[in-house]
């Protein structure tokens, strides 16, 4: 049994070992490194901690790379209990040969290791399964084995009561080597080669819903090599098929070629049993092979295009998240409307509502003076610093009057509500705002929006947000992994005010999570605002562990303790004391010295699992305690001459908000009721390969009109000079 238990033992550290080799190669990073992720990974410490507070054992990797790491890992081990699966499944069929153990103990490629287990897989009633239960296999081996023999001659010997003649005995005989074809490695993987290089996508209209497909008209009879088709475009397509409207196929260029090329192995020209074979080929490849590595190479590039159209959905949000806030001002929020009227919300410095009111400047009503003296009076009674004004329907009409009035001392700005709705309609909102109805709600989101993007955000599922490319279409899963990482890391980048936040900022937090944000909102209404970091540990449920996670990236600005309202971890007080002391001053004093940091002889306070990555990072946090890294809303207008896709003229060059970035370009908000798009061959003099690289999300700009199609709704621009 001792031995048994050592056996096993070697052979999971084997397994480790492999895998953090594996990885380590996939992504260009030292073993050791992936080896000291992972231990951190499974030892409950999560991305933004390892990337902020474990630079030492992880090499520096950034956050991208901690999580390509987790992912790899769990990749991997998937393929592993695949493969365990499969061995024991061909153990237990008595087929498993050294050999075959061999290759599957070597194989950590899904694809692979499944092409080894087709020939073992349990079959559903196929027509090789049928002709073999009529024994006509040895007919099979024949025709494969022995072409020179005259195959309707010994299609003779395998005659029954249920074979009547040499045609249905030669069927079978196909049937079976159709299937043999089918399940070989090598021609798997000779038409899988093919397709990587010949490859073509066609999507064809359904001529019945014609009519019903217009949006899709640029893909009616339409063909690309897949290797070159962009994720955008089959994103598309596939929308369309997957509405009925398109019919979408992936086949090799040339099929004759290719046929060509599959049955080199197989046939033996000028023999008798030749075209058997031949006919036998074209049977698996269009009946077996061909539906099967369409499939697979389906799935592959809609993969590849979740895949990308999952990192520019991810890239915005980030963007979008880490927005400027205008900061904690007297905020009035309005959510325009014509008929419904303009919703008002005047909020305090925090975010708290004061005094809710609807006016109704526009038609059908047209109160316009009254509206004036209303919101006057709201801004004098409550002393707003800032106007908040929702972006939708009558957002520009609200604006000009909110202008018109001339508040010289009052910050005037247009906020996307994108996502507005879908939070004033949640639980959430009914359990904060529970006396008011939706509308109200709304206009406070968007108030709070200025304030603080990343606090309102998180409220908001990501995919209502409004900055995505086909997120409607791509891996529910993946798309939701991919952003809730995103928000996580937003989050933990910015930090949180310990005695502010909402639960659901709360939740992002590292080593937090729903419940402990809970908990922790409870202790703070119960026993009020937080004077220690150290405090935490009385939050009931959260023990020692969620405390080292989370404590870094939670701030409390007027913490007896300075570093309480700093990015430096609590296991490093004790360090930041002791350089005070050496320095012969008092932690406050370090803080306010820059020349006092800048003469700290760093390399004295290297030792154990302190190194210079951690003592960089304090001392540049220690010359920024509580100092929001994203800087401060900057005001932006509209030209005043555009109201409409009808006001545009080409030519024009007007201001504009970059509203959201596509991996095809970037979509400008000129103040009007359609976004313009700039393509990436339009974003600069030179030849761009990522539009990130020109424009960020909320980027004023200045672009120039380059055509206009009022028909469609669209509109091309400009950003070269």
């Amino acid at each position: 049994m001792a031995i048994g238990l050592k056996e096993l033992e070697t052979r999971v550290k084997d397994l480790e070992t492999m895998i953090t080799k594996l990885i380590a190669q996939h992504l260009r990073l030292r073993e050791r490194q992936v080896e000291n992720t992972i231990q951190l990974l499974e030892g409950g410490a999560t991305i933004p901690f390892i990337s902020r507070y474990r630079k030492e054992a992880t090499g520096g990797m950034d956050e991208v790379q901690v999580a390509a790491v987790k992912d790899e890992h769990e990749r991997l081990l998937e393929v592993q209990h695949r493969r365990e699966f499969i061995t024991n499944a061909i153990t237990e069929q008595g087929k498993m040969t050294p050999e075959l153990q061999a290759r599957l103990a070597d194989c950590w490629d899904a694809t692979v290791l499944e092409d080894i287990y087709l020939p073992f897989k349990p079959k559903r009633k196929t027509r090789a399964e049928a002709a073999r239960r009529l024994g006509l296999e040895p007919l099979a081996d024949l025709l494969q084995t022995k072409p020179y023999e005259d195959p309707v001659r010994a299609a003779r010997r395998f005659l029954t009561a249920e074979v009547p003649d040499e045609e249905a005995a030669l069927q079978g005989a196909r049937d079976i080597l159709a299937e043999r074809i089918n399940e070989n490695e090598d021609t798997r993987n000779a038409l899988r080669t093919t397709y990587q290089r010949f490859a073509v996508i066609t999507s064809k209209v359904v001529k019945a819903k014609a009519a019903e497909a217009e949006k899709y008209r640029d893909y009616f009879d339409w063909s690309e090599p897949l290797s070159r088709c962009t994720s955008h475009r089959l994103l598309a397509i596939r929308r369309g098929e997957a509405e009925g409207f398109l019919r979408v196929s992936i086949t090799p260029d040339d099929e004759e070629r290719c046929l060509e090329r599959l049955a080199r192995p197989y046939v033996r020209r000028g023999t008798p049993a030749a075209p058997q074979m031949e006919m036998a080929v074209a049977d698996a490849y269009k009946r077996l092979l061909r539906p099967s590595i369409e499939t697979e190479f389906a799935a592959q590039s809609k993969a590849r295009a979740d895949e990308e159209a999952i990192r520019v959905f991810a890239n915005n949000l980030r963007q979008l998240l880490l927005a400027p806030p205008l900061g904690q001002k007297r905020i009035m929020g309005i959510d325009p409307g014509f008929r419904t009227g303009c919703k008002v919300v005047c909020l305090d410095a925090q975010g708290n509502l004061l005094h809710n009111d609807t006016i109704y400047p526009h038609a059908p009503k047209n109160e316009y003076a009254r509206a004036c003296f209303r919101l006057t009076d709201m801004k004098d009674t409550y002393r707003i610093e800032a106007v908040a004004i929702g972006s939708g329907t009558a957002g520009r009409e609200t604006e000009e009057m909110v202008r018109s009035l001339g508040w010289d001392d009052v910050q005037i700005f247009l906020v996307s509500e994108d996502g507005a709705s879908v939070y004033s309609a949640s639980k959430l909102a009914r359990e904060e705002f529970p006396n008011y109805d939706v509308t109200v709600r709304g206009a406070v989101s968007i108030g709070r929006r200025l304030a603080d993007p990343l606090a309102e955000l998180v409220k908001i599922d990501p995919k209502s947000i409004g900055v995505g490319q086909y997120q409607h279409d791509v891996d529910p899963a993946g798309l939701k992994h991919s952003l809730d990482q995103t928000v996580e890391n937003c989050v933990n980048a910015v930090g949180v005010n310990l005695n502010t936040a909402s639960r659901q900022l709360l939740t992002y937090v590292s080593g937090l999570g729903p419940a402990l944000a809970q908990n922790i909102v409870d202790y703070r209404a119960a026993h009020g605002p937080f004077r220690s970091r150290r405090e935490l540990l009385n939050v009931p449920r959260l023990g020692a562990k969620a405390y080292e996670q989370c404590a870094g990236f939670l701030r409390i600005p007027d913490a007896e303790n300075p570093l309480d309202n700093t990015a430096v971890h609590p296991e490093r007080y004790d360090l930041v004391r002791q350089m005070a002391k050496d320095a012969g001053c008092d932690v406050g004093q370090l803080i306010a010295s820059a020349d006092t940091r800048a003469a700290i002889p760093l390399d004295h306070y290297c030792k154990g699992d302190i190194g210079m990555p951690t003592l960089t990072d304090i001392i540049a946090e220690l010359g920024k305690p509580g100092r929001d890294p994203r800087g401060t809303a900057s005001e932006f207008r509209f030209d005043d001459r555009l109201h409409d896709i009808s006001d545009l003229e080409v030519g024009m060059v007007v201001p504009g908000i970059v509203s959201n970035i596509t991996n095809f370009g970037c979509f400008v908000d000129m103040g009007i009721n359609v976004k313009g798009l700039v393509h990436i061959s339009r974003m600069a003099n030179h030849r761009v390969k990522d539009p990130n690289e020109v424009v960020r999300l909320h980027q004023q700009v200045q672009v120039k009109v380059i055509e206009i199609d009022e028909a469609r709704g669209r509109v091309a621009l400009s950003l070269r000079d």
